[in-house]
């Protein structure tokens, strides 16, 4: 007993943290592509912070609940309805059973919302990982989208004398994703674009192309030029890699991002920044603000105390 789908939505896949480990065969990480959003979710039901969820992309699914179920919404917003009812984001929500989940499209600002559920969902490890990875067909729900009929059992049932919850998350430990700036550090090959073009690179805005999708968003500008044009050997990328092509036009890698490349690497997105990057649509504009590692750094570590201050104030009022 779980849930049944009964309106796949645009794009709707199970994901978690990730495939971690395989790269070195050539398998991406791929995993949630806010992965922030995923983990608060999972930490407001007391979860693992890794376990599997559903990413909604722009327009989110019809789900209807086959047994009661404590879940949260976390991410963009994308109007969630409980029976044709509005329902809060960022705080535990009891399901009972029959209930219908339904989604708008996103609003002004983001495009993926994450639903997560109590205990996680059951769907079979592969590699250690729910994560769906549509190129190579493996994880989630048949390696695939979720379709109209798919049924998915929880791992747990949610038993409680209490289904009402008057508390939610500190809405400060998320990202504004109005924020149009992504912080980046320099890369090893930085150095070797010309100079207009590094300054172009902090000075410009770049817009997110339709070609864009969950392997990397291609970006549209004044085209950056390198000093010279030789040949790079492949090297490691991950998430928030920039790479230019020889149209000159970055791409920035994503969450299904392959293993390697050999294009020369000109920036990386703080970790900070990538949940507010994988919430932007194409269409929109951004621009790239340098930060040092330090302040990268300092940034992350102070995140991570806030979530760990939200975990350790979850398991009190569950204890409660």
């Amino acid at each position: 007993m779980g849930i049944s789908i009964i309106k796949a939505g645009l794009l709707s896949t199970v994901q978690d943290l990730g495939r971690w480990g395989f790269q070195r065969q050539g398998v991406p990480v791929s995993g949630a592509m806010d992965r922030l959003a995923l983990r608060l979710g999972n930490v407001l039901l007391g979860n693992d912070e890794s376990a599997a969820a559903i990413e909604c992309t722009w327009t989110g699914p019809s789900i209807r609940f086959d047994q009661d179920q404590l879940i949260s919404i976390t991410g963009a917003n994308l109007l969630p309805k409980l029976n044709g009812k509005e329902i809060a984001m960022w705080k535990p929500i009891y399901v009972p059973k029959d209930a219908v989940l339904s989604f708008g499209k996103a609003d002004s600002e983001g495009c993926r919302a994450y639903i997560c559920f109590y205990g996680g969902l059951d769907v079979p490890h592969v590699l250690g990982s729910c994560a769906t990875y549509l190129s190579g067909k493996m994880g989630g729900l048949n390696g695939q989208a979720l379709v109209k009929g798919d049924q998915i059992s929880f791992l747990k049932a949610f038993e409680s004398v209490s289904s009402t919850f008057n508390w939610s998350m500190d809405s400060s430990l998320y990202p504004n994703l109005a924020s149009r700036k992504i912080r980046i550090l320099a890369g090893p090959h930085t150095a070797r674009l010309e100079k207009d073009s590094l300054l172009d690179l902090f000075k410009q805005s770049f817009e997110i192309s339709n070609s864009s999708d969950r392997m990397g968003y291609r970006l549209k500008s004044k085209m950056l030029h390198l000093k010279d044009k030789r040949e790079l050997l492949s090297s490691g990328v991950c998430f928030g890699t920039i790479q230019l092509p020889a149209d000159g036009q970055p791409i920035i890698l994503m969450a299904d991002h392959g293993t390697t490349g050999g294009y020369p690497i000109i920036g990386q997105v703080a970790s900070i920044d990538i949940p507010l990057l994988a919430q932007l649509k194409p269409g929109e504009h951004i621009q790239f603000e340098e930060i040092d590692l330090r302040a990268a750094q300092q940034l992350l570590l102070e995140q991570e105390q806030q979530i760990n201050r939200l975990r350790q104030g979850v398991r009190l009022k569950y204890e409660s």
